[in-house]
């Protein structure tokens, strides 16, 4: 187990992709107004938490 507590590789990646997701479909439906982008912000939204659980499992030592 590493003494460090930020995430890492795969965790990483799931994170900033559902950061990166979230941000320019809130933006784009808040300049389209279409109601369609709520489901990019939901999988934006998503793909962060399987990132943090993946983190989290990664510092309890999961496998």
């Amino acid at each position: 187990m590493s003494a460090t507590t930020s995430p890492k590789s795969l965790a990483l990646l799931l994170i900033t992709l559902g950061l990166l997701a979230s941000i320019t479909a809130t933006v784009a439906a808040i300049v389209t107004h279409e109601q369609a982008w709520r489901y990019a912000i939901s999988l934006g939204c998503l793909l962060q938490l399987v990132g943090w659980v993946l983190h989290g499992r990664q510092l309890r030592g999961g496998a």
